[in-house]
């Protein structure tokens, strides 16, 4: 099965994650995904095979070396988005020329470089889009078809040298549980790559500091006829709230090193409503303050409404530059897997989250490389075949350069 045949197949399973069920994985058919990759991974006669409970994946490629050689990683997840339905993809081969693709005559859905310029890279490409109802699921089954393609490759080139490979699929990244289960240890490699970035030459080892904050407003509700000097409305309090943050410092009005406040949710009454942000920054200090300014409008909010506001804070994930930055020679492998691929590196910061920086805590230094994903979580979603394959020999490259080096 060839890298693109493999992809297509792939995003055929429905595996979108739920953060409400408190299951790992969290949805069945991540662990239906699971199963068909293990009997694949089985089959191509892979060493270590193994599929726990939880639905983690892994498998090793043994070494054909004659010397000792650093086991290397190669991580991707298996959930897609919860933000648009990952049912029944129908995904298809574009021959990109130019203008706009029509996903979905019926609805009038169409993927469109005025709306997305980037498009224009591609022309001349073969891109895979959806139908215009689902995502596509390149985000991260990109990643996956990418690494057990790269493998593949190795068994039918045995006379390339290599170590060991180890290979690692999770469920539930994108609900930030990806690295919660994930067991370092049994997985045993020196150090790993995410195969989860998104265009070609995308290399990433800092990431957002992220945390998650509900605050909370408690009203006192009365008939509004004889509400004078004794109704709280909470929704009203929770939107005195929400503007006492700065606008600017939303996502829409931010980019590259900037953090924000982003409010994802909010759900109320008179009585009682509760709002749910998610807080970002790079810098650890600003991300420690940003939590520190929450905490300080909610003690604004009970000076002037005694006992209304209560803020719950969680941390979710931390910035892996200060676990890359020790070992930064696997970031030059990288570099120079990349330029041995035909592919420009993009050293950039992650506007975002990603399983390689819990990794990275838990003791296995793990930066992000492109999978070639575009305008992912959505239903204009879509990867180019040629960035899959420069993906692919990225993995290959990766790995030849480390079974070179003494």
């Amino acid at each position: 099965m060839n890298l693109v045949d493999r992809f297509l197949k792939y995003v055929k399973f429905d595996t979108q994650s739920d953060e409400l069920t408190n299951l790992t994985p969290s949805t069945p058919g991540q662990m239906v995904f699971a199963k068909e990759l293990y009997k694949e991974l089985t089959e191509m006669g892979l060493s270590n095979v193994s599929l726990d409970d939880n639905g983690y994946l892994f498998a090793t490629l043994p070494s054909n070396c004659d010397h000792k050689v650093p086991t290397i990683g190669f991580i991707a997840h298996m959930d897609t988005a919860p933000d648009m339905s990952g049912h029944d993809v129908k995904p298809r081969i574009v021959d990109y020329k130019g203008g706009s693709v029509t996903l979905n005559e019926q609805q009038g859905i169409a993927l469109s470089p005025e709306q997305f310029p980037e498009l224009n890279d591609f022309v001349g490409q073969q891109i895979i889009v959806t139908d215009g109802t689902t995502l596509l699921g390149a985000d991260d089954k990109a990643g996956i078809a990418e690494i057990i393609s790269a493998v593949e490759w190795f068994q039918q080139h045995p006379e390339v040298k290599h170590g060991d490979i180890r290979i690692g699929f999770n469920p539930d990244e994108e609900i930030g549980l990806g690295a919660h289960h994930f067991d370092v240890d049994k997985f045993g490699a020196d150090w790993a790559y995410t195969m989860d970035g998104g265009a070609e030459g995308e290399l990433e080892y800092e990431n957002f500091n992220a945390a998650v904050a509900k605050v909370t407003f408690k009203g006192l509700n009365v008939h509004p006829g004889a509400a004078k000097h004794k109704m709280l409305n909470s929704l009203r309090v929770a939107n005195q709230f929400a503007i006492m943050l700065p606008r600017w410092e939303t996502p829409e009005h931010t980019e590259g090193y900037e953090g924000f406040y982003h409010l994802i949710g909010w759900e109320g009454t008179v009585e009682k409503t509760t709002l749910t942000y998610i807080i970002r920054d790079h810098d650890r200090a600003r991300f420690e303050s940003r939590k520190r300014e929450l905490e300080h409008l909610c003690h604004k909010i009970n000076c002037e409404f005694p006992g209304c506001a209560t803020i719950e804070l969680k941390d979710q994930y931390y910035n892996m530059r200060e676990k890359i930055e020790p070992v930064m020679h696997i970031i030059d492998v990288a570099k120079l897997a990349m330029q041995n691929a035909g592919v420009k590196p993009k050293v950039q910061p992650i506007r975002g989250g990603t399983d390689g920086a819990q990794l990275s805590f838990k003791g296995l230094p793990c930066p992000n490389i492109f999978a070639g994903g575009m305008n992912m979580h959505g239903r204009y979603e879509y990867v180019s075949i040629q960035a899959m394959e420069k993906a692919m020999r990225t993995v290959v490259e990766i790995c030849k350069i480390v079974a070179a080096e003494k």
